[in-house]
């Protein structure tokens, strides 16, 4: 059995539902890890950030990562070609390592830019090494994740990504989303799995490419053999879209059904 700290689920899974309640559900299902999806910048900060840790407290929940809801806009916030408007975006970053100081979350998640980015890939590298200089400071990695239609849906990107980053390359494994781009998601973690920090989980068939796990073919054991020969500490959190299931128990089944390999 790998050595991962616990199954979690990402508070995405119930969008558009708010954050908060978001979080006290999946408490409610019995889950104890989670990744807070930020969905607005009064999330934050202030009295619903204080809301957000009052319902992890509540409920025993361990935040293990954080997500930005400003990911869609990185391509042109921070991997843009006007440099000014790339410094006043690492400021404004600095607020989401603040917010996950707080909430105790040590992972970050990041898009980076899409496919035909508007800079080379060295002023990507050095950009994104920038900013996970800026996380280390507080504590928190920054984390890579493959993402279709972005330059990460590449393994060789990833892998030139990693020459030049070094030790600051981590990297978040999207199953569903190396499906999306027809990567092999096993291959994938076999040429990542020392970099790998975080794991969004999925199971997929044919046609279907994001299912609650268990409710697919996907080898989650394999997988959680390739992680375990690097000694992998992170988590594995299931990340859907609400479309994806119909029902809380199938979460809680998925749970389950990951915990039992």
């Amino acid at each position: 059995m790998i050595s991962l700290l616990q199954t979690g689920a990402s508070t995405a899974c119930f969008y558009p539902l708010e954050t908060e309640q978001a979080l006290a559900r999946l408490g409610k299902l019995g889950f104890s890890v989670a990744e807070v999806f930020f969905n607005a910048y009064s999330e934050m900060h202030g009295p619903l950030l204080e809301r957000i840790c009052w319902e992890c407290q509540a409920y025993g929940v361990r935040v293990a990562s954080v997500h930005p809801f400003t990911s869609g806009t990185e391509p042109y916030f921070l991997f843009g070609a006007y440099e000014r408007r790339y410094l006043d975006t690492l400021e404004y970053y600095k607020r989401y390592f603040d917010a996950a100081n707080v909430l105790g979350a040590k992972v970050l998640v990041i898009h980076g830019a899409k496919k035909g980015a508007s800079v080379p890939e060295e002023t990507y590298f050095e950009r994104f090494h920038k900013l996970a200089c800026l996380a280390k400071e507080q504590g928190v990695f920054v984390a890579q994740e493959n993402v279709v239609d972005f330059a990460s849906e590449s393994a060789d990107f990833l892998a030139r990504m990693r020459s030049a980053l070094g030790s600051d390359f981590h990297m978040v494994l999207d199953i569903k989303q190396a499906v999306l781009s027809g990567l092999d998601p096993l291959a994938l973690a076999r040429q990542f799995a020392g970099e790998i920090v975080h794991i969004h989980a999925s199971d997929h068939l044919p046609g279907r490419p994001c299912l609650p796990p268990g409710e697919g073919g996907f080898d989650f054991a394999a997988l959680w053999e390739i992680l375990r020969q690097e000694d992998y500490q992170g988590d594995a959190v299931i990340e859907l879209y609400a479309h994806n299931f119909e029902r809380d128990m199938q979460l809680q089944q998925a749970k389950a059904f990951l915990e039992s390999l």
